[in-house]
């Protein structure tokens, strides 16, 4: 028997392998499929630092069973808009996008709104409407399908609109899915973007027409991030042929200070001695056993500085502060961010805050929110470095932190490579410096919700032992004076002055 061999694009596979991209069933398939639309819609947003106002609705058209049905999910934003000759590509081409650059951004595959778009072709078999202006012209209005089997798109209609200041996007399209299995989840990470998104307003209408709003509390937000060089320790073999493939620079000195970040005339030098290579010589000239040598002393070489930070964006601290207020009203916040931190050539900021008390539910555990760059993970929460920290590896009762009363921690990560463990995104891979910069970053806030507990905990034994002193000393005064025959009673409103004051 003989072999066939086949090439299939990459359309295809993920038409086949569904799964990894976070469409296992029906219920997931509508959960991610709400994720990656609002995941995209803010990073159009937020790049031009624009206060996104999203509008999200999801109508059922057909019941197909008894537990699914084909709905309509139509999603709009006021972001950049994207230009017209690029509209076809961008929605219906597996692996075509913007967000190939070395910075930070929620999506990083270009993947999950083209996985919705063709998960919705191929359980209804129809097109994807999308409407979209950069503003500076009128809008264009596509009706696309995906070419599976070559991945190139389908345009069924085009034409232009005449709009006048609309800027944006609008996506509208139909998926079989289970919304109602999918809706807690749905809320839930509505609720949880609104947390770290506070500069947001999002409305979203489910199919029995229910409105939820989470609106904006604070117009400022987060710089966007810059994109940057990579950095030598986070480059391989492959990565160093590609860039000698397209260099312009004459010698290897010139190579490294112009392809790499923070590498300046004297690293350039003292590492290409390390690394015995003449700083004169050609990048084009390297042979293959050359460019392997080179790449595994960039990664042993240790006079690089630090990745450079710009090409991230963190929330910040009043941002997330605002976040967690504006969504639990906790009646004690403290949140920090650290410094930032590097594993592997990848830079990476941790962001941790602690709430307590509010709309903060008991649960006999801390409640735990996960962040990754913005994205909040909800799924398999016991695999994250975040749960394993913050249940496994810091002593609470050191800090007289009760675990069981109404307590919330966020922790937030963003970098150009989040280390997940899987291509679906849930959870991150335990990685020591990642997990050092989470317990750092908790034992920082948990040490001033002690102080807060502290505090509180004596003002209430205070108010206690003032309340004796009242409810007594009076009477006491009282009898005091009719026991020694006096007129007058004797003035207490000092004496209580000096008990304490609660307040």
């Amino acid at each position: 028997m003989t072999e066939v061999f086949q090439e299939i694009s990459p359309a295809d596979f993920f038409y086949r392998n569904r799964d990894i991209a976070g469409f296992t069933n029906p219920a997931r398939a509508m959960y991610t499929t709400v994720r990656e639309l609002v995941e995209n819609s803010l990073d159009a947003c937020e790049m031009q630092r624009i206060p996104p106002n999203l509008y999200i609705r999801v109508s059922e058209v057909k019941e197909t069973s008894k537990s699914t049905s084909v709905y309509e999910v139509r999603v709009e934003d006021n972001g950049l808009g994207i230009p017209a000759e690029h509209i076809p590509s961008a929605f219906a081409q597996i692996l075509y996008g913007s967000k190939y650059h070395l910075r930070q951004t929620r999506g990083t595959f270009g993947l999950g709104g083209k996985m919705a778009l063709l998960y919705g072709q191929i359980t209804t078999h129809t097109g994807t409407l999308v409407v979209s202006s950069t503003g500076k012209s009128g809008a264009c209005e596509f009706q696309l399908m995906i070419d599976i089997q070559s991945n190139k798109p389908i345009i069924l209609s085009k034409r232009e609109l005449k709009t006048r200041k609309w800027r944006g996007t609008i996506i509208q399209f139909q998926t079989e899915a289970d919304y109602l299995r999918a809706m807690p989840k749905i809320l839930d990470y509505l609720k949880q973007t609104a947390i770290v998104a506070p500069y947001a307003d999002i409305t979203f209408i489910d199919p029995r027409g229910r409105l939820y709003r989470f609106l904006r509390a604070t117009e400022n937000m987060p710089p966007p991030p810059k994109t940057t060089k990579p950095h030598p320790h986070g480059v391989d073999a492959e990565t160093l042929k590609r860039m000698i493939a397209a260099t312009e620079t004459r010698n290897m000195k010139e190579f490294m200070k112009k392809h790499f970040q923070r590498v300046g005339e004297t690293t350039a030098k003292k590492f290409l001695e390390y690394a015995e290579i003449d700083f004169r010589k050609d990048p084009k000239k390297l042979n293959p056993g050359e460019i392997v040598v080179l790449a595994n002393a960039m990664k042993n070489y240790e006079g690089f500085l630090p990745p450079d930070p710009s090409c991230l964006s963190p929330i910040g601290v009043k941002l997330l502060e605002t976040g967690i207020r504006k969504e639990l009203n906790p009646e004690f916040v403290a949140v920090t961010q650290r410094q930032p931190s590097a594993y592997s050539g990848f830079p990476f900021i941790v962001e941790a805050g602690i709430a307590y008390g509010g709309e903060i539910p008991k649960l006999n555990r801390i409640q735990l929110y996960r962040y990754a760059n913005k994205i909040p993970l909800l799924f398999d929460e016991a695999s994250d470095v975040s749960w394993k920290v913050v249940n496994n590896l810091i002593d609470w009762r050191r800090y007289k932190i009760p675990t069981d009363g109404p307590i919330a921690v966020f922790i937030h990560i963003c970098s150009t490579k989040v280390p997940y463990k899987t291509v679906g995104k849930e959870f991150i891979a335990d990685r020591p410096e990642v997990e050092r910069e989470i317990i750092n970053a908790l034992r920082e806030v948990a040490r001033g919700l002690s102080a807060y507990l502290t505090r509180k905990q004596s003002l209430e034994r205070q108010k206690k032992r003032l309340d004796v002193f009242l409810k007594f000393l009076p009477k006491i005064a009282t009898f005091s004076t009719k026991l020694a025959d006096k007129q007058r009673e004797p003035e207490i409103e000092a004496l209580l002055s000096k008990v304490g004051k609660y307040e």
